[in-house]
This record gives C-alpha cells, sequence and structure tokens, in this order.
C-alpha cells in the first residue's frame, strides 16, 4: 500500500470541518487533522497577501488522490485552493492497517 497525506487550507474553521467530513463520509481519508489558525503569506494577483488559515491533514491512500483532489475543489471556497501530498514513508503497520481498512477500497 502506498499513503499519502494530502494538506489543503481554508480560511474559515467551518469550511476545513466541511472538507473533513465530507472525505470521511466518502470514505476517501481515514483520518483529518485540522489545526491552525497559522499565518499565510503569499504573492497573489501582484500583491503580497497575508492571511488566517486552517490547515486540513488528510490521511489517505496515494491511488485515492484523484477522487480527493475532485472532492476539495468541489466544496473548497478559494478560486486556487492548495492542494499538495506528500508520501507517507514510514509508519506503525497497526495504524498504516486501520488507516487502510477506513479507506474506500
Amino acid at each position: 500500500m502506498s499513503f499519502i497525506e494530502v494538506i489543503t487550507t481554508t480560511a474559515e474553521k467551518k469550511d476545513a470541518e466541511k472538507i473533513a467530513n465530507s472525505l470521511l463520509t466518502r470514505k476517501l481519508a481515514g483520518c483529518v487533522q485540522i489545526y491552525g489558525p497559522i499565518t499565510s503569506i503569499f504573492p497573489w494577483k501582484g500583491k503580497t497577501q497575508t492571511s488566517e488559515e486552517w490547515i486540513c491533514s488528510i490521511k489517505t491512500r496515494k491511488d485515492l488522490f484523484p477522487a480527493v483532489e475532485n472532492l476539495i475543489k468541489e466544496i473548497h471556497p478559494y478560486e486556487l485552493p492548495e492542494i499538495i501530498a506528500t508520501p507517507i514513508v514510514l509508519g506503525t503497520d497497526q495504524y498504516l492497517d486501520w488507516l487502510d481498512e477506513n479507506l474506500r477500497k
């Protein structure tokens, strides 16, 4: 199995919770952690922006990434949401087994 952590950010905690619940309901994520607020500083449309955001840390399998990406894009309020994935290189067998049991087959 190949597992990944997908990250997206939102301006409102309620949007992060909506994304998390939608992913979990569809078994596209086994776990979503929401943390924040954080401060993000980034260029947008020719100006440096500063905004308070919430991070969704989504645990899933690599093969589910396209569905995760599509769902986030469907419900995310941003014009261009951050959706990035990194591999989970190592994890305990027990945790990864639990994660896989809670994901779509």
